[in-house]
């Protein structure tokens, strides 16, 4: 009952935004109906995630369940913590926020904000990229004075996001199943709707002075998108470095995201890190976790990111030329000692198939049927039946036994493609996907293949004979 009384609560808190929308309040009336409601909103969708037993020790849950708060980085560099950070430069002339945050998190995140800045008064919003935890604040903080300044590749990506968000909805519930169910779609909560005024090239920076204060705004792509940017605080030699460098500082870059989006230029990538290291900065403040302000580490791990992008890129060229496959490869390529990053959000095996699609597409020379829609999916069933699902899913639990997980995974897509409901096949699917969860967590530890592994788990255990 009471989490029945729990969404009748979130309901009512909908429909009273929706009034806000429709009838006659004035424009700033109805964004302060709407900040009031979506603080609410706010609450109810971290209480689902924390009572939720999915959502238990994930990244995601970590980043939910960081406190909003203000905190004064370095004389007038504000951040407002949460699941995103947003930040103020505050000058005599007006104040410049970089990134906006979560929409969720917009009541709290401006609230603690204004209270430590009683006089804020923005002139700039920079938007990092495009990406919903970055830009979700942008209505409900600029007004008709405000500039709003982008990546020219901005409104591209913001338009293929918009276009394509039920579909990477459904992806990102299936690795994070305490997600609403539907997109939300109401005012100023909803994706999308940022309209530039001042657009950034590749190449070239978007500078101004203002209160005493130089700003230098770096298009910088190839880390989360072809629309990234940067912020640089050259008297301070400060990086405002939005998700450049992901969650993790240094960490293997994440060229390729597993959730679904246009895959990552590498070469643009190695590029941007070349003029990172050539501003040598002493300060990183990313829009996500704390900022890093050892000096040491920072240009070291510049240097060694640089480093491991570009071994990883070069390897994959070379065994392209040598007609390796893209399997092969995947297998063989790791980074030496002296590169060695975490793989926690970026894995390096990955970033090998995505640089060799990225040159190559999908198209990998070796099978005819890769040319045409009909999948080898449609032929298990006469796998089956021309031989015996039992001693195929006996050489599954072998190989499982054997410590090979994954030929047994292949084997079991036959049987279970053909027979969905097979108890056998799936109490050896179990233990495959236990097995390869066990070496995940106890290698590079990578959230992203961790959430996969657990959401096929929680599929065959539905999928097996209570």
């Amino acid at each position: 009952m009471s989490k029945i009384l729990k969404w009748i609560g979130l309901g009512l808190l909908l429909i009273t935004l929706g009034f806000a929308l429709i009838f006659g309040l004035s424009k700033s009336a109805r964004k302060s109906a709407q900040i009031k409601a979506l603080g609410k909103i706010s609450d109810v969708a971290v209480k689902r995630m924390t009572s939720n037993p999915e959502a238990k020790g994930s990244v995601a849950a970590d980043f939910i369940n960081i406190p909003i708060e203000a905190r004064e980085l370095s004389k007038g560099l504000w951040q407002a913590t949460g699941v995103a950070n947003a930040h103020i430069v505050q000058t005599d002339a007006g104040d410049v926020m970089f990134d906006t945050g979560l929409a969720t998190q917009v009541p709290k995140q401006m609230k603690a904000l204004k209270a430590a800045i009683p006089d804020l008064d923005l002139s700039h919003i920079i938007v990092s990229h495009s990406h919903a935890d970055h830009q979700g604040g942008v209505k409900f903080w600029k007004d008709d004075k405000t500039e709003i300044i982008t990546h020219v590749e901005f409104g591209e990506e913001q338009r293929y996001l918009t276009e394509l968000q039920d579909y990477f909805w459904g992806r990102n519930r299936t690795l994070f199943p305490f997600m609403p169910e539907k997109v939300p779609t109401i005012g100023l909560i909803a994706y999308g709707g940022v309209e530039p005024t001042i657009t950034v090239h590749n190449g070239q920076s978007y500078s101004f002075s203002q209160g005493g204060v130089d700003f230098e705004v770096m298009a910088l792509p190839g880390a989360e998108g072809a629309d990234n940017i940067v912020l640089w605080l050259p008297q301070s030699k400060t990086l405002l470095s939005g998700d450049f460098f992901g969650p993790l500082f240094p960490q293997f870059p994440n060229i390729f995201t597993m959730r679904g989006e246009k895959i990552r230029k590498p070469v643009e990538y190695i590029n941007s890190l070349d003029a990172i290291i050539a501003l040598g900065p002493e300060m990183i403040v990313p829009s996500h976790k704390d900022p890093v302000t050892d000096k040491t580490l920072i240009m070291d791990g510049l240097i060694k990111m640089r480093d491991a992008t570009r071994y990883v890129h070069d390897a994959t060229i070379k065994g392209m030329n040598a007609g390796k496959t893209v399997e092969t490869l995947m297998q063989e390529i790791t980074l030496p000692p002296e590169l060695a990053l975490p793989q926690e959000h970026g894995k390096v095996s990955w970033a090998v198939k995505s640089i060799w699609e990225y040159y190559a597409t999908w198209f990998h020379f070796d099978k005819t049927t890769e040319l045409y829609g009909v999948p080898v999916s449609s032929v298990y069933k006469d796998i089956v039946e021309a031989g015996d699902e039992l001693r195929l899913t006996e050489k599954a639990g072998s190989y499982v036994d054997a410590g090979e997980p994954l030929k047994a995974l292949h084997l079991l897509d036959i049987v279970l493609g053909a027979q969905p409901n097979n108890a056998p096949a799936l109490s050896v699917r179990k233990l495959a996907l236990e097995s390869l969860l066990k070496t995940a967590k106890s290698t590079h530890n990578n959230s992203y293949e961790i959430y996969w592994l657990n959401y096929r788990l929680r599929e065959t255990e539905a999928s097996l004979p209570q």
